[in-house]
């Protein structure tokens, strides 16, 4: 049983297998005879047929065909030659005509073709397994590094007729859209021609598409036309750069680039290779004399080796029937489309990386990028078509070690950064100067780089244009690899930093508002009056009047501030007490309020003079003590002055009195009789002396004038609280208005600049602030934008001097960096910033992408900082350039101005207008007193200057009363006894008061007394103790005068009276009973006011 199932198996395993022998076909061109291709071929073969892990118990047969490169006749006949004797694939021919018409006959007999050639047609094919990398592939991969290396400029060289075939996805789809192309076919007759012409151009970025055999006559043209200097850069589409001599290019900083298919330092490429060196005679003929093998022969060699697995796989699953094919009768092969199935799923890794195919195409390879370094080609990168291009050593592409190299540093004039000096004989670097151009040499002494100036074209920084997606300024330069450096105020932002590279900073700044120094406020003559609005005045002058209305009519409807004006009695009992409870806190809100009350002050307080806002000096807390504190004091005033006999006193001694004088005596007594007159009372609130009081009060200067009633007393504190607010807020802005100089600034912030539109703003046309203000996310520069594109292009400038004019020229703020603003201030006094920065960034200097300079010269600016040279040079050009304006300088212990004739002087005339109108009123007054003067037997002209002759003498203070004066009734004889001399200005009419003589004093002390009008004299009748009613009072005021003896009777019931002289009559003469000194004396004592309580 066990022999019948191991001979079971021996069938199946025989049934299944693969042919001892398959034949395959290689077709070569005739100059292809035993080249390092065909020989690939054949090794490969060896390999695989020495490899009996591959394919054991089958051996692959090669046969070849040599065809002529350009007669595809010949060639299919060959290639029909070779089906005919049952070949199983056919691999080639290279040459990519011979190779379109080899692959459809495959394709009709169902014969696998594998290839290694370039494929133009990206259209699938039918049984074709091409090893060679898509064009499309290689197209994509070229484009992508035109990318990193940001070429714009570039010229394309090719020698064979397909090579513009083979590229013209790359000529009609580059990189970008705003790439040039400079395309020229040339061979080896017209290499120098050709980039003569490129170098004429100043086009330094060349793919190279040639024969890999008249490489060498390129690179001798190259050389020939010196055009191998660090600016040029020359990319090859072959992979076989490495098989070249490069050895006149190395040390001169040219750029070569190029891809490559086989990783040498791969060690199953490093273990094929060196098998294959090994293998003689064919082995060392395979590659060259470096030990490197070209592209084509190791794609022929990979080539082999999928066949191989292509059997292996088949033959796991499928019979392989090997048939003898013609093309005549074009009958397929029905095991041809399984083989090149399993070939097609292959998936090994030969020479040329992995290799997997999808529909006959290779994907999922990987190219080698390859860059000409010092000594020695290296490794940069690599390119894969699903992740592109990764540069692995970008400072590969800028040979920075060499001592003789110039870099071109692109820069904009911007003064103080970079100006042209205006001697029209310096040349080169020596007619720049500037900030950045010092800078530059310092950088470049410490780095070690020799440099050449250019300035811009355009005259622009860089700025990305979104409608054409390009740049523009020194940006595209660097992009476009026309400069190494550029040096320059030139900001770093994240849309350059994305297209550029840049150093750390050497300078921080932000963005400010330039604007034109805000005018002084004029100096007016009655500028005092500037600390309140013309409408605060107005209102001011309304509330004096209303208040004054307002008090004048509350004193004339309240009974308490109608008083009687003689309330005094010669006997009175009574005193009074005038720090009642509501006077106490009257004289306390008074003296808060720092106006007074009319009572004596004893505690005085003071009070902040604020209106609600005026409440933030002091916490709550304390406005509360303060009340608890006004509460208190007034309390404690009333308390102790009830108990104080000095706060006891009589009241007021009649200082009003305007009684005339009646039949010799006046009493105080109330009337027993209703047809007996009541005494009169007034009211000192008058319509003029209520103005006076709101006037005094307003001035903070008081009035003889005091508010008895709770009415009145409620008006008059408003009004006092209203004149505390208005004149400290009045007075602290007045210190304010004429000790700090006011400017009238229109503008404070952005914030301002954005709610107007009377004044123009913007920035420099192309710059980083312009870009800020564009791509800003901030509603209010957003907001300023849209105002600056309405206004375009009216509002942009294109240089910073442009803007600067603009700024003098008024109505205009020019938004720029900080730095370039401090530039501008100090040399134009007319010049200010207005507000902060309104962001934070640095000037850096700019380099192109990758660049090794980069980071280079950052570690030189870091050292330059530390060192403080940096410092050095922006005092150099801001500070001690001669040009700087020379500003008025405040003391910094100065905190105000000396007030000056043109800040106050307004006050002064008010003063002197005001005394000029006093005088003319003065003037008036005299004239019209003269006139009621002036008597029967003297002029009104006479009386002026009688009167003018007294009023001139300085050293008199008492004059004689005229006559009118002297016939006026005398005052009450209620009046205060020790009343000396005076006019009684209350009266109804001026009078003069008398007081009799001592000899009178025990008649006047023995009874009531009052002055009547006998006849043509006035006399003082004297009374006894006892006081009759007031009726009594007037009836004897009718009856004659009694005898001389009965007023020595000092008990005498009767009135008594004595002759009255005016003081003109010195005649006067009165008769008095003698009394003891002791009675009269005491009598005397009785009435003086405050003897008694």
């Amino acid at each position: 049983m066990a022999l019948l199932f191991a001979i079971v198996l021996i069938l199946v395993a025989t049934a299944m297998s693969l042919p001892a022998v398959i034949r395959i076909g290689g077709i070569f061109t005739e100059d292809q005879k035993d080249s390092p291709s065909e020989l690939a071929f054949k090794y490969a073969i060896y390999r695989i047929n020495k490899d009996k892990s591959l394919l054991p118990n089958t051996s692959l047969v090669y046969d070849i065909e040599y065809v002529p490169k350009d007669d595809s006749f010949r060639t299919s006949k060959k290639a029909c030659k070779q089906l005919s004797r049952s070949v199983q694939g056919i691999f080639g021919p290279s040459d990519p005509l011979l190779g379109a018409h080899i692959q459809s006959i495959c394709e009709a007999l169902d014969v696998p073709h594998l290839e290694a050639r370039v494929d133009f047609e990206p259209t699938f094919k039918e049984f074709s397994i091409n090893l060679y990398p898509a064009q499309d592939h290689l197209n994509k991969a070229f484009k992508d590094l035109m990318s990193f290396l940001n070429w714009t400029r570039v010229a394309i060289i090719y020698e064979e007729d397909y090579g513009l075939f083979k590229l013209q996805d790359l000529v009609k789809s580059p990189p970008s859209s705003r790439t040039e192309m400079y395309i020229r076919q040339a061979g080896p007759s017209s290499y120098r021609q050709v980039l003569r012409e490129v170098r004429h151009k100043e086009i330094y970025k060349i793919i190279v598409d040639t024969d890999p055999a008249h490489m060498q006559q390129f690179f001798r043209a190259i050389l020939q036309l010196q055009m191998n200097d660090y600016r040029y850069h020359y990319m090859f589409t072959t992979f076989d750069i490495e098989t070249f001599d490069l050895e006149d290019f190395k040390y001169n900083s040219v750029n070569m680039t190029a891809f490559r298919l086989v990783d040498l330092e791969e060690p199953k490429v490093v273990d094929v290779l060196r098998h294959m060196e090994g293998f003689h005679p064919i082995g060392p003929a395979i590659l060259n004399r470096s030990g490197v093998i070209q592209a084509e022969p190791a794609l022929v060699y990979d080539s082999v080796q999928v066949f191989a697995h292509g059997l292996e796989a088949l033959d796991r699953s499928h019979i392989l029937t090997p048939a003898n094919l013609s093309c005549e009768k074009e009958e397929p092969w029905d095991d041809g489309l399984s083989l090149y199935n399993y070939i097609n799923a292959a998936g090994i890794h030969g020479l040329t990386g992995r290799i997997e195919f999808n529909e006959g195409k290779r994907n999922n390879f990987k190219l080698d990028l390859l860059k000409l370094k010092k000594e020695e080609l290296v490794k940069v990168g690599e390119w894969k078509p699903g992740s592109g291009v990764n540069v692995t050593d970008v400072g590969a592409f800028y040979e920075t070690s060499a001592t003789n190299i110039t870099l071109v540093v692109m820069t904009r004039e911007e003064k103080p950064y970079v100006m042209v000096k205006e001697d029209k004989n310096l040349t080169g670097n020596a007619r720049f100067e500037g900030f950045c151009i010092d800078l530059l040499k310092w950088i470049a002494g410490q780095v070690g780089f020799q440099y050449a100036i250019r300035l811009v074209p355009d005259h622009m920084y860089g700025v990305y244009d979104p409608e054409t997606k390009e740049w523009n300024g020194i940006v595209r330069e660097l992009m476009e690899k026309r400069a190494d450096l550029a040096v320059a105020s030139m900001t770093i932002n994240y849309a350059r930093e994305s297209v550029i590279d840049f150093t750390k900073p050497f300078m921080n700044l932000g963005i400010g508002i330039l604007f034109k120094v805000p005018t002084s406020q004029p100096t007016r003559l009655f500028s005092f009056m500037n600390p309140l609005a013309v409408e605060i005045w107005l209102y001011v002058l309304a509330a004096y009047m209303l208040v004054s209305f307002t008090l004048f009519v509350m004193a004339r409807f309240s009974p308490y501030e109608w008083n009687n004006p003689h309330p005094c009695l010669a006997e009175s009992d009574v005193v009074e007490n005038q720090f009642s409870v509501s006077n106490s806190f009257w004289f306390i809100t008074g003296t808060f309020l720092r106006q007074g009350s009319g009572l004596n002050p004893k505690v005085s307080g003071r009070m902040p003079s604020r209106l609600f806002s005026f409440m933030n000096p002091l916490a709550v807390e304390i406005w509360l003590s303060m009340l608890g504190a006004y509460v208190m004091v007034s309390l404690t005033i009333w308390i102790v002055a009830r108990f104080s006999p000095y706060e006891w006193v009589e009241p007021a001694p009649c200082p009003s009195c305007k009684c005339p004088l009646q039949g010799g005596h006046v009493s105080a007594l109330e009337p027993e009789s209703e047809d007996i007159p009541l005494p009169r009372t007034v009211n000192d609130f008058t319509l003029a002396n209520s103005f006076w009081f709101t006037v005094g009060t307003l001035m903070q200067q008081g009035s003889d004038l005091n508010p008895k009633a709770t009415s009145t007393r409620i008006v008059g504190g408003i009004w006092w609280f209203f004149t505390l607010i208005i004149i400290s807020s009045y007075t602290a802005n007045l210190a304010a208005f004429l000790t700090v100089e006011r400017m009238i600034t229109p503008i404070e912030n952005a914030a301002d600049l954005a709610e107007q539109t009377e004044i123009s703003y913007g920035t420099l046309e192309g710059g980083s602030t312009m870009t800020f203000f564009r791509d800003s996310k901030i509603g209010i520069y957003q907001k300023m934008w849209r105002f600056m594109e309405s206004k375009r292009p009216t509002v942009f400038v294109s240089t910073y001097e442009e803007g600067v004019k603009r700024v003098l020229e008024g109505d205009y703020a020019f938004l720029m960096e900080s730095t370039m603003l401090d530039y501008a201030v100090q040399r134009d006094c007319n010049l200010t910033q207005i507000g902060g920065l309104l962001d934070s960034k640095g000037y850096g200097i700019a380099t192109p992408k990758g660049s090794p300079w980069r980071d280079k010269i950052s570690l030189a600016i870091l050292e330059l900082q530390e060192k403080g040279v940096i410092q050095i040079l922006y005092d150099k050009w801001w500070k001690n350039t001669g040009d700087v304006c020379n500003r008025d300088e405040k003391s910094k212990e100065s905190k105000a101005n000396a007030l000056g004739v043109e800040n106050i002087g307004g006050v002064f005339v008010v003063l002197l207008c005001g005394l000029a109108l006093a005088i003319l009123v003065a003037i008036l007054e005299f004239c019209w007193n003269s006139k009621k003067n002036a008597q029967s037997d003297r002029s009104l002209c006479a009386e002026m200057a009688s009167e003018l002759r007294f009023a001139v003498r300085c050293g008199s203070r008492q004059r004689p009363v005229t006559k009118s004066r002297a016939s006026m009734p005398a005052p009450c004889s209620r009046c205060s006894p020790h009343a000396s001399l005076r006019r009684n200005r209350f009266c109804g009419h001026e009078e003069t008061t008398y007081i009799p003589s001592i000899e009178m004093m025990p008649q006047l002390n023995a009874g009531s007394w009052y002055v009547a009008d006998d006849g043509d004299e006035e006399v003082i009748e004297l009374r006894s103790g006892v006081v009759s009613s007031r009726r009594e009072h007037l009836a004897q005021a009718s009856l004659p005068p009694p005898p001389i003896a009965a007023i020595q009777n000092p008990h005498a019931h009767a009135s008594h009276t004595l002759p009255l002289t005016h003081p003109q009559s010195q005649s006067q003469s009165y008769a008095q009973t003698p009394t003891t000194p002791t009675e009269a004396e005491t009598r005397f004592f009785r009435h003086r006011p405050g003897s008694r309580r």
